[in-house]
């Protein structure tokens, strides 16, 4: 459930954003890392930056 809501509100932050501050891969890339530290993600064998760009793939370069 915690990651459900992290996921939630990352992509809110994300889409919340100016188009085109969500363009391109480096703007997502940066966006992300800078969300991993600011949500708690639970542990995984993948680094919660490769998770939260996961998520936001589909909605990059959307307008």
């Amino acid at each position: 459930m915690l990651k459900s809501k992290t996921r939630r509100a990352v992509i809110r932050e994300w889409m919340a954003r100016a188009p085109e501050q969500r363009r391109s891969g480096q703007q997502a890339l940066a966006f992300a890392q800078d969300a991993s530290e600011r949500h708690r993600l639970p542990r995984s064998r993948q680094t919660p930056c490769a998770v939260i760009m996961r998520w936001l793939e589909p909605r990059t370069g959307r307008s």
